[in-house]
């Protein structure tokens, strides 16, 4: 069999992981021959591939990005005032051409949802979730959640003595565009004192009180932690959280936005071992023939679902998970 692989969408911790996962279990366990297919979709309209051998693949499993590239094309996507769009027709006609028997596609959820669109076209693909917002729709976890957490957490880590040395109110914001899984667990795990995620909303008054009464029982400091996609109502949580604490109290506010730092650098253990998982699976599945899947995380253990089940949708934070109901019970304000 020949198979090929390609990352789509933003870089992420682990990627390099998942194509090593997949290619040494295909080269060496199933005897399969391994196409890398550069820069996404993009790639894969143009040819522009290469041929990995064992060796290829080794020294990678540390490394972040990916060693093929990415880009964010999306051949279903219509092409401004016009109809015409023969991409996804050229994908097929390609995929035939390099005598591809397979297409494994690492990404997000647009990757996935364009990975269904080629599935029903007649490609034979396999999905692989891949994130650092942890919102794909389908699996528990995907690779690149731990270590953008992990990095997260130790910036906050590191912003509590400032915090607490100077009296101010730390606002940091991090990655989550729709979904606040970062901003909910580096803000837990690195003690922050208030936590507002897209899921709850937040009501600023609520904030300030929180940040008001801390200083009323001795602790004249916060550490505000944000997910980036937080709005309602007001165009930037920022400047309206500094706004109102700075006219209300006589704290001063300094802010700090995480921002890409979060998806770079190497990934953490737990990401290299999940990323090895998935791309183990994903070898499974084809060598099975069994395609139109994205391998995934079930109950705890590397499972499959069909790519029409999560195509266009999102995993959010839950009301009512565990972490924020202990928070509640410690004290840590959600801003509702």
């Amino acid at each position: 069999m020949r198979i090929g692989i390609l990352s789509s969408g933003g870089d992420c911790p682990g990627i390099n992981a998942t194509i090593r996962g997949v290619g040494k279990s295909a080269i060496l366990h199933y005897g399969m021959e391994v196409v890398g297919i550069h820069d996404g979709f993009s790639g894969l309209l143009e040819k522009r591939k290469e041929v990995f051998d064992e060796r290829k693949l080794s020294g990678i499993i540390n490394l972040g990005g990916t060693v093929l590239g990415t880009s964010r094309e999306k051949p279903f996507k219509k092409i401004l005032n016009s109809e015409d769009n023969n991409k996804p027709q050229l994908i097929l006609q390609n995929y035939i051409e390099m005598g591809l028997d397979c297409v494994v596609c690492i990404g997000g959820n647009g990757t996935q949802k364009t990975a269904a669109k080629l599935s029903k076209l007649g490609l034979n693909i396999i999905g692989i979730p891949k994130t650092i917002d942890n919102d794909v729709y389908g699996t528990e976890v995907s690779f690149g959640f731990d270590s953008a957490v992990n990095i997260a957490a130790e910036a906050i880590d590191r912003l509590h003595s400032t915090a607490s040395s100077h009296k101010r109110v730390m606002i940091v914001e991090v990655m989550g565009h729709k979904a606040g899984w970062i901003a909910l667990y580096a803000g837990m795990a690195s003690g922050a004192d208030v936590i507002l995620i897209p899921e709850l909303g937040y009501d600023i008054e609520r904030v300030k009180d929180k940040i008001v009464e801390r200083g009323k029982v001795g602790k004249p400091y916060s550490i505000v932690v944000i997910a980036e996609g937080l709005k309602t109502g007001y165009d930037n949580p920022l400047d309206i959280i500094t706004e109102v604490v700075e006219k209300t109290t006589d704290m001063e506010v300094r802010r700090t936005v995480l921002g890409y730092i979060q998806r770079g650098g190497n990934p953490s253990p737990y990401d290299r071992n999940l990323a090895t998982m998935l791309g183990g699976h994903a070898t499974d599945l084809i060598a099975q023939r069994s395609y139109g899947k994205m391998v995934c995380v079930k109950n705890g253990k590397v499972s499959s679902v069909p790519l029409s089940e999560v195509a266009g949708k999102i995993k959010l934070v839950p009301v009512d998970h565990d972490l924020i109901k202990q928070g509640e019970n410690m004290g840590i304000s959600f801003g509702h």
